[in-house]
């Protein structure tokens, strides 16, 4: 997932479908995320740049620095401030649903029915030559693309799109950045993973006002696991620069992701906020009475930042861009500390 300076967020996740998925080399889901921030100014600007990538270059390859190849096809969230799409993909076909009221959530399976906005053109086409669709009647898009035999992760995807639906539902009309964080710390839906193999990596949750004088408001949390993490601000603005603290290390030309055959050996990719916090957890789940304190200092520092957010985007004292943009430098700091 990912935002650039206006306003607009994408998230992605892993789909299975009936299209093969491809083991060479090919841009993955992240790259066509990252890729479209770069290029676009709206969420519809953003869908149209990653169906001209999987146009032109295709999606797959390998997601994991591993011998062992994990690849998949994606789906996408975008979003700016005046609207949403859900993108579902298929090897280079694709399926778009304009969100027009309420919440959306997407998990790991196809969720665009028949309520289509836009399409690649040879979609149903391909379905028909492929004697997935009959051409007469209604188009399901995820019923005729969906796996007959789902694989087990698909069916737990299943029950996690349920979930994150019914928690929306709950806010509906009332949706906060501290709502949304609940939600993706509710480890009983699925949503906050931490087994199976499978961890959380990172979340964000973003505040998009309408006004386009109000700067958006991205929290991050940049460590694994939302229960125990803090989701701290950024801004986009003059003094906006990457946190050290928040930078993977590089390894040159002998970087397994360079060299090839790739992902032969395996290198420690952790920042340092990373280790801190792992450190953290250790000590959270060994010592009862310290682990309570530090989980109270994360919660303190995310309040504080909640607050700014609030205050600034209530209009209080609003300070100069370049402290706006070094908002989430010095809570990266203070959260390195607290974990020193």
């Amino acid at each position: 997932m990912g935002a650039n300076e206006h306003g607009v967020c994408i998230g992605n996740e892993a789909v299975w479908t009936k299209e093969p998925v491809g083991q060479g080399e090919a841009l993955l889901g992240m790259d066509l995320l990252r890729l479209a921030l770069e290029r676009s100014r709206s969420a519809q600007e953003a869908l149209r740049v990653i169906t001209g990538l999987l146009e032109r270059h295709g999606q797959g390859g390998s997601c994991r620095e591993d011998p062992t190849p994990f690849c998949y096809h994606n789906t996408f969230l975008l979003a700016d401030r005046t609207e949403a799409w859900v993108l579902e993909t298929a090897g280079r076909l694709w399926a778009a649903q304009r969100i027009q009221e309420g919440a959306r959530n997407i998990s790991n399976q196809l969720s665009i029915g028949t309520d289509i906005s836009a399409e690649h053109p040879e979609l149903r086409a391909h379905a028909r030559a492929q004697g997935w669709w009959g051409g007469q009647g209604t188009f399901d898009f995820a019923q005729v693309f969906s796996l007959t035999q789902q694989p087990v992760r698909m069916e737990a995807a299943k029950a996690r799109f349920r979930a994150g639906r019914e928690l929306l539902q709950q806010q509906q009309g009332g949706i906060t950045a501290e709502g949304m964080m609940d939600i993706l710390r509710n480890k009983e839906s699925g949503i906050c993973m931490d087994s199976g193999g499978f961890r959380t990596t990172a979340s964000m949750v973003s505040i998009l006002p309408r006004d386009p004088t109000q700067p958006c408001v991205h929290f991050l949390t940049a460590t694994p696991d939302p229960s125990r993490s803090v989701f701290k601000p950024f801004i986009f603005g003059a003094g906006a620069a990457q946190a050290p603290q928040v930078l993977s290390p590089t390894f040159g030309a002998q970087d397994p992701v360079r060299t090839v055959p790739r992902f032969q050996t395996q290198v420690d990719r952790r920042h340092t906020l990373y280790h801190g916090h792992q450190k953290a957890l250790g000590l959270m789940e060994r010592e009862q009475d310290q682990g309570q304190q530090l989980r109270q200092k994360q919660r303190d520092l995310e309040r504080e930042g909640l607050e700014a957010a609030s205050r600034l985007l209530a209009g209080e004292g609003a300070p100069p861009s370049q402290e706006l943009g070094g908002l989430f430098q010095a809570f990266v700091e203070r959260e390195s500390q607290a974990y020193a």
